[in-house]
C-alpha cells in the first residue's frame, strides 16, 4: 500500500432479502387489475433500496478525500473483459 492512502473498509454481508410477493396462479386479468399490477409491483419494489447506503457513503468519501484505491491495471481489465461480452453478444444476435 502506498503512503498516504488508507483503504475503504471491507464490504459487510447483509441478510438476505424477503422475497417481494409470494408467487400467485396466472389468471386472465382484465380491465383495471392488469394495469395496477405493475404499478403494485414497482411500488414494492422501491420501498427499500437495493444497495448499502453505508458502503455507499463510505465510497463518496474516499473519492472526495482522494483515498479510494483505484488500479489502473484492473479498470483497463474490467473494459477489456466488457467489450468482449458486447462483442460476444452482438456476434450471437
Amino acid at each position: 500500500m502506498r503512503a498516504g492512502v488508507s483503504p475503504v473498509s471491507a464490504v459487510q454481508r447483509t441478510a438476505k432479502a424477503a422475497p417481494v410477493a409470494e408467487a400467485a396462479p396466472v389468471t386472465k386479468q382484465t380491465g383495471t387489475d392488469a394495469t395496477q399490477a405493475p404499478g403494485a409491483l414497482a411500488s414494492a419494489m422501491a420501498a427499500e433500496p437495493p444497495v448499502n447506503a453505508d458502503r455507499v457513503q463510505q465510497i463518496k468519501t474516499a473519492l472526495a478525500n482522494g483515498t479510494f484505491p483505484l488500479s489502473p491495471s484492473t479498470i483497463a481489465d474490467q473494459f477489456i473483459a466488457l467489450r468482449y461480452d458486447w462483442v460476444s453478444r452482438n456476434d450471437a444476435a
